[in-house]
């Protein structure tokens, strides 16, 4: 009978030990055993398909943590103290009675869940061409250097540094850091009241559109643009204005006068790429100190931007304190680490630091102080330097790959950038595209919900390369680009060299 409880596939990338110990756990503390004895290291291990050795080391690490009790001569038994605690002294029962179900339709104040927002394939790992933005090959991420800082971070030494609650600081190694060896490389000078460590750049934004929209502010934003940057706004119900662009990023002037604030990707614009040179730069925040309005600067890929010169942030060139400056370590380090940072006058960042202390006080102690070691240590400017020498690379395969396959497609390329900005031929539908080439194994993004209207005279893609493995990249262009003249009639474009 106990033998059937342990039904168990072992996955490979994950140790058998681990994988093990999780299940007696789960059993354990489900009350499976009872007072039966469980199986013999030996019968668990042939049961298992594993090593005794590795049975018997589960066992004893669960001895050592008070789950089993070892006794000689009759084997292993769940502790009676871990029985009781994991049993529940009454269990409710599940009811039928839909009636006096909460009407949650009536209490429900907002529906975030009805904004318009850029679909992401949570299985984008299993397509052979994920051509998607924003995340990363894990194989890149720099691993081994990771886990030394967090080695030293954790050491018995070091624990009071982390291990405490901050209340509603941030790490000063990491604001440090911050201020020394990133902010500076953007011209940017900031003291260390001006700096507030956020949990990436979507939760800066909310707290920043949390104090300072509402309904009598008047928000300008890029069109086409970040799509869940109109729904932080629209969520705290400001009046939300797209505004033009053209070939140099946002277009100055009359549009902008009747905004509180202004928000702009000026490094490269979310999602066309366009740079804004310098001179409009400094025409912009000339009209901000003219017309009284505040620039909110999200500089999302600056470091990991490959051109040697990179334009300095707005942020640098601000000399009345209108630049509110977001800036994230996703691009850079990883996607899933979700740290960030915001730089603006004191005054705003005391309020962010009290709404923050209100809403989850500060980011894992843990992670940021690692960081903090990771780049004090040299490991971030290393990795930084490796990354932009495969995102250039992989820029011009991009680059190469769309010219010759998509050429029936209008290019919008800016080198430096993460993504390439398409448009389609007259007549085909992007999000058809994107249905159709997921059944070849393509994974692209529509564009569609980036503009304010969801509805754009022609249609576009992204096409992403940060996640997708470099030899991967010309057979999956070749294969878009075959789909997209079966779609249209268009030649068909050259075939690749080796199409996988």
């Amino acid at each position: 009978m106990t033998e059937l409880l342990i039904n168990l596939e072992l996955k490979p990338g994950k140790s058998y030990q681990r994988q093990i110990r999780e299940k007696l756990v789960e059993l354990i503390s489900k009350g499976q055993f009872g007072g039966r004895p469980l199986p013999s290291s030996r019968r668990m291990a042939k049961l298992l398909g594993v090593s005794r050795n590795t049975v018997v080391l589960v066992y004893e690490s669960l001895v050592d943590e008070g789950y089993l009790l070892a006794k000689e001569r009759s084997g292993f038994f769940v502790n009676p103290e871990v029985q009781e605690a994991s049993l529940p002294k009454v269990v409710q029962n599940p009811t039928d009675n839909k009636d006096n179900a909460p009407k949650w339709s009536a209490r429900i104040q907002h529906q975030p869940s009805a904004y318009s927002r850029l679909n992401k394939d949570k299985a984008w790992l299993s397509y052979p061409y994920p051509f998607i933005y924003g995340q990363i090959e894990a194989k890149e991420f720099p691993i081994y250097q990771w886990r030394e800082c967090l080695r030293i971070a954790q050491s018995r030494n070091s624990l009071h540094e982390w291990v405490e609650d901050y209340i509603d600081d941030d790490a000063p190694e990491l604001v440090a850091q911050i201020r020394q060896q990133i902010l500076s490389k953007r011209g940017i000078v900031a003291e260390e009241g001006e700096v507030l460590v956020t949990m990436g750049t979507q939760n800066s934004l909310f707290m920043l559109a949390s104090l300072l929209a509402g309904p009598q502010v008047k928000v300008g934003m890029e069109d086409p643009g970040y799509a869940d940057l109109r729904n932080i706004f629209r969520y705290q119900q400001a009046q939300l204005k797209p505004l033009d662009l053209d070939d140099q990023g946002l277009v100055l002037g009359e549009q902008l006068r009747d905004c509180d604030y202004v928000c702009v990707t000026p490094s490269h614009q979310y999602p066309t790429t366009v740079t804004m040179p310098l001179e409009r730069r400094q025409r912009l925040l000339a009209q901000a100190e003219r017309d009284d309005f505040l620039v909110v600067e999200d500089d999302y890929e600056s470091e990991v931007n490959f051109i040697e010169a990179p334009l300095p942030a707005l942020k640098s060139l601000d000399s009345s304190g209108r630049v509110i400056y977001v800036g994230s370590l996703s691009k850079s380090l990883s996607p899933g680490l979700r740290l960030g940072y915001i730089v603006a006058d004191r005054r705003l960042i005391d309020e962010l630091r009290a709404l923050r202390r209100l809403n989850y006080r500060h980011p894992p102690a843990n992670n940021q102080r690692t960081l903090a070691l990771f780049i004090a240590q040299g490991y971030y400017d290393s990795h930084v330097r490796r990354m932009r020498r495969l995102y250039e690379q992989k820029w011009w395969q991009v680059k190469q790959g769309l010219d010759r396959y998509l050429s029936h497609c209008q290019l919008h390329s800016t080198p430096g950038s993460f993504c390439f900005w398409l448009g389609l031929p007259d007549g085909l539908s992007s999000e058809y595209l994107v249905a159709e080439a997921a059944k070849l194994g393509i994974l692209v993004e529509s564009g569609d919900s980036l503009f304010f209207n969801g509805m754009p005279e022609q249609h576009y893609i992204r096409i992403g390369f940060s996640a997708i493995e470099s030899d991967r990249i010309e057979a999956g262009l070749s294969k878009l680009g075959e789909l997209i003249s079966q779609l249209t009639g268009l030649p068909r474009p050259a075939k690749a060299k080796s199409v996988a």
